[in-house]
């Protein structure tokens, strides 16, 4: 086996780009850099990688302690005393002194540990939004010598809560109760759970970590549908297709029997009036897979309260199929969604994030007809800005003998059903009108 260095790999990169088909050719200036530059990264990587992991795990922790004014106050010390040894200014110098004793008095601030048990408790970390969230911290002091009064931080998605502890005796523990705004669909990490040592002036800030962070999910809104209003989805019996067969549970029409048939499936009271044996035929049944297609571009939406409001109808039809246990996907421009349980589906959408993309509703519904091609009901989740043409267009994608329906949102409109030749074109202007346009469509 031969070894390999990044020197040879270079002076081997180097005769290939000299010689090519045992020729020799000029060597643009480019190329050489290029090849020189990544040879020198795969040279330098593992050494980068160790500096890194000591950086990270010595020098950072002990950099990191300083503030942003801390630094400020630094450099301006080191610039003043350089000041003053150059042109004897005594004034520069000590100025350049005090900031240096503010140093060594700030670090006494930081010194010394804390002995806490800490305690992060969210009463439900799944939500749906405008839900109550509810959390607790317990604080117990684990030494064997009373604390002085501190302070604990809580980060609570971008914002920060502060907790102040009062002077606690050894085992003595102290509870706070917190409230989390759930206004919006979000993911926010709650945590963690961080004690806080800092000098009078803040020029040195240290932080010790007590919990790990917990991710609460303030879900999208859903409302509850009656079985009545999706009852135009077959269960037991399917949709019917145009395939024929010789045994399903969808009565067709009666034939004349071929060799081979199962006799089981003889129509006996037909046979004895025609005198000749008659077998009963099938149309091919499948079983209820309900596809959604829910275009989270956002160009295709009037505002922001109809894209969260796609998000919640198509939420609210997901959950119903789910608890029908029927098949379910769910699709976007960005993929497809977990659909395993509700909670899987329900998280998935609280994490959708939506942005104008090149990729419209109507190129998400071939991908949908390509993806679910088994699907018997499919549904075209839209915005107010998709056009009528457009519906025609991805209603065009779906295979015959499915049905499909597009739920357009459109913030204040009253519920309505339109019909685009196959397609079914249900509006929704308030997300509790969801049951009435559904069953509007089965009507």
């Amino acid at each position: 086996m031969s070894s390999s260095t990044p020197l040879t790999r270079l002076a081997e990169r180097l005769r290939q780009l000299l010689h090519r088909n045992g020729k020799p050719t000029r060597l643009h200036p480019s190329a050489f850099w290029a090849e020189a530059t990544s040879t020198a990264g795969l040279a330098l990587a593992p050494a980068w990688r160790k500096f890194r992991d000591l950086w990270l795990r010595y020098a950072w922790p002990v950099l990191s302690v300083v503030s942003i004014l801390g630094w400020s106050v630094l450099a301006a010390a080191i610039l003043l005393w350089s000041t003053g040894q150059a042109f004897g200014w005594q004034e520069a110098k000590a100025a350049a002194i005090a900031a240096f004793v503010l140093f060594v008095i700030a670090v006494g601030f930081i010194l010394g540990r804390s002995s806490y048990g800490v305690v992060l408790d969210l009463a439900r970390t799944r939500v749906a939004v405008g839900d109550s969230a509810v959390g607790s911290i317990a604080v117990s002091n684990t030494s064997a010598r009373p604390l002085l009064p501190a302070a604990l931080e809580l980060p609570v998605g971008a914002a920060t809560a502060v907790f102040h502890l009062p002077r606690m005796k050894p085992q003595q523990v102290h509870e706070d109760l917190f409230t989390i705004p759930t206004a919006r669909r979000a993911v926010i990490v709650v945590g963690p759970v961080r004690s806080v040592r800092a000098d009078p002036l803040h020029l040195l800030r240290r932080q010790v970590l007590w919990t790990e962070p917990e991710d609460l999910f303030v879900h999208p809104r859903t409302v509850a549908l009656a079985g009545s209003a999706a009852g135009f989805i077959r269960d037991l019996e399917g949709m019917p297709t145009t395939d024929l067969s010789s045994a399903d549970v969808s009565f067709h029409a009666l034939r004349d029997y071929v060799p081979g048939d199962d006799r089981r499936h003889i129509h006996w009271k037909t046979t004895a009036r025609t005198n000749k044996l008659m077998v009963r035929q099938f149309e091919e049944t499948r079983r209820a897979h309900l596809a959604i297609s829910l275009s989270i571009n956002t160009d295709e939406y009037a505002s922001e309260q109809e894209f969260e409001m796609a998000i919640s109808a198509a939420a609210s039809i997901g959950r119903q199929a789910i608890r029908e246990q029927r098949e379910l996907d769910v699709l976007t421009q960005k993929g497809p969604l977990r659909c395993e349980t509700g909670r899987n589906m329900l998280d998935d959408m609280t994490r959708i994030v939506g942005a104008p993309m090149r990729r419209t509703a109507v190129d998400l519904a071939r991908s949908l007809a390509d993806t679910v091609p088994n699907a018997s009901v499919v549904f075209f989740v839209v915005g107010s800005n998709v056009t009528p043409t457009q519906l025609r267009s991805a209603s065009a994608s779906v295979a015959p003998g499915v049905r499909s329906l597009a739920v357009r949102l459109q913030a204040g409109a009253a519920p309505t059903r339109a019909n685009i030749a196959d397609l079914t074109v249900l509006t929704l202007g308030d997300l509790a009108d969801l049951a009435i346009v559904l069953r509007k469509a089965a009507a």
